[in-house]
C-alpha cells in the first residue's frame, strides 16, 4: 500500500485542490489518494447516486457526468424553445388561433373570394363512404341528420345577413355536400368531381381544384362544398363539419410543397351551433 498523507496534502506537503464530480464538490482526501510517485489512486472512497438512482463509485469519469448534466440541460432548453417557437407561429398565422370570422365575413361580402365549405354533419363524421357506396344512390352513401341540415339552413341564412352575394355554387357530387348546398338556398348548385378528395398519391383533382380558386375573379363569391381531405389537400387546414374556410384568389402558382394554393387565408367561420 502507498504512504497515507494528511487530508489536503500530497506526498510533497502541498495542499490538493478539490475534484467535482457530477456538479458535487468533494474534497481530493475522499476520492483520492496519491502514491509517492505522484500519482493518484483511488481509493474505497464514498459511493455518490446520481439522479438516476445509479451508483456513481470509483470507477465513474467525472467529465462524463459533467458531459451528460450538459445533454439534459441543452434538452431542456431546446423544449423551450420549441414551445415559444410554436406559440410564435400560432399569434402570426391567421386562422390557427384565434377568431377570424370577422375578416372572413368581410372579404365575402366584399366579393371576389371562395368559400370552401365542409359539407353539414354526416354521421360518424370521419371515415369516408361504406363500402361499395354508388354516386347515383344516395342510400349507400353518408349522409346529413336533422344537425347537418339545420347547420346547412343556418349558415346559408349567415350569408344572407352579411349580404354575401354568390355567383356560383360547385358542391362534391355526394349526396351530402349537394343536399347542404341546396339548402343553403344561395344558388342552383352544380357538381364538379374536382371536389372529390384524391385517392392514394394522386395529385390530379386537387389540381384541378386549384385552377378553378386561382382563377375566380367575381364579381361575387364562389362557393364550393367538398370535404375535408379535400380541402386538407389544398390548404393544409382540418375543417370541421360545417365549417367553412375563405381564400383570396391569386393566380400565381406557388411552388410544389407550399400550401394554401390556388389563394391566400382570408379567414375562417366556425360552424353554426
Amino acid at each position: 500500500m502507498g504512504t497515507r498523507y494528511p487530508p489536503g496534502r500530497d506526498y510533497r506537503g502541498e495542499r490538493r485542490g478539490p475534484v467535482f464530480l457530477r456538479g458535487r464538490r468533494h474534497t481530493s482526501e475522499s476520492c483520492f489518494r496519491l502514491t509517492p510517485a505522484g500519482r493518484p489512486r483511488q481509493s474505497a472512497g464514498p459511493v455518490h447516486t446520481g439522479a438516476s438512482g445509479s451508483i456513481l463509485g470509483r470507477h465513474m469519469n467525472p467529465v462524463l457526468h459533467l458531459n451528460v448534466m450538459s445533454v439534459e440541460r441543452w434538452g431542456q432548453v431546446a423544449g423551450q424553445l420549441a414551445a415559444s417557437v410554436l406559440a410564435i407561429l400560432l399569434m402570426a398565422a391567421p386562422g390557427l388561433a384565434g377568431d377570424s370570422s370577422d375578416e372572413a365575413w368581410a372579404a365575402l361580402a366584399k366579393g371576389g373570394h371562395v368559400a370552401l365549405i365542409r359539407h353539414g354533419n354526416a354521421p360518424p363524421g370521419y371515415g369516408g363512404d361504406p363500402p361499395g357506396f354508388r354516386f347515383d344512390d344516395c342510400q349507400t352513401q353518408r349522409n346529413l341528420d336533422d344537425v347537418g341540415r339545420e347547420q346547412a339552413r343556418v349558415l346559408g341564412e349567415a350569408f344572407r345577413k352579411h349580404g354575401v352575394r354568390v355567383d356560383r355554387i360547385v358542391s362534391s357530387p355526394m349526396c351530402r355536400c349537394i343536399e347542404t348546398g341546396q339548402l343553403m338556398a344561395v344558388g342552383a348548385v352544380e357538381t364538379s368531381s374536382s371536389l372529390l378528395p384524391d385517392t392514394g398519391t394522386r395529385a390530379i383533382r386537387v389540381v384541378e381544384l386549384e385552377e378553378m380558386v386561382s382563377s375566380w375573379r367575381g364579381p361575387g363569391t364562389l362557393v364550393l362544398v367538398t370535404h375535408a381531405l379535400t380541402v386538407g389537400r389544398l390548404t393544409g387546414f382540418t375543417l370541421e363539419q360545417a365549417e367553412t374556410l375563405v381564400l383570396r384568389p391569386t393566380p400565381e402558382k406557388r411552388p410544389v410543397g407550399f400550401l394554401p394554393r390556388g389563394g391566400s387565408l382570408a379567414g375562417r367561420i366556425a360552424p353554426p351551433r
